[in-house]
């Protein structure tokens, strides 16, 4: 069963993907495109051109994972891509608003605190 946690790392692969793919294709985007491993156990999110398919894909220490979902209707909005990067570094909340139909753009996201911004002091 594919879990997603606060502290997963997760991927997302902003071309258009085929969602033909399995196992083995997707695992080759993440390795010959994005230039990670897929064994590493990050989260690679994958999305087709029409934006109402996505797959998720992750190593879990005995086998690859796949969670795919179909949309009915509507369509996945997609964060806001940095200097044209094939990926992009998104959180646990944008991926459950981007599965749950949640518009990125209308939310507010506010500050929160995180152990990435303390900085170390010597006492």
């Amino acid at each position: 069963m594919l879990a997603i946690g606060p502290n997963d790392r997760l991927y997302l692969f902003h071309e258009p993907t085929d969602m033909r793919k399995g196992f083995d294709g997707l695992s080759g985007l993440v390795r010959n495109h994005l230039k990670e491993n897929p064994l590493d156990g990050n989260i690679y999110i994958f999305i087709n051109k029409s934006r109402d398919r996505i797959k998720l894909l992750r190593f879990e220490g005995d086998g690859f994972a796949i969670y795919y979902k179909r949309l009915e209707s509507g369509r996945i909005e997609l964060p806001p891509r940095v200097n044209e990067e094939k990926k992009v570094k998104i959180d646990h909340a944008t991926i459950m608003m981007m599965l749950q139909g949640i518009g990125l753009m209308q939310c507010k996201k506010y500050k929160r605190f995180s152990f990435s911004s303390v900085h170390k002091r010597s006492f």
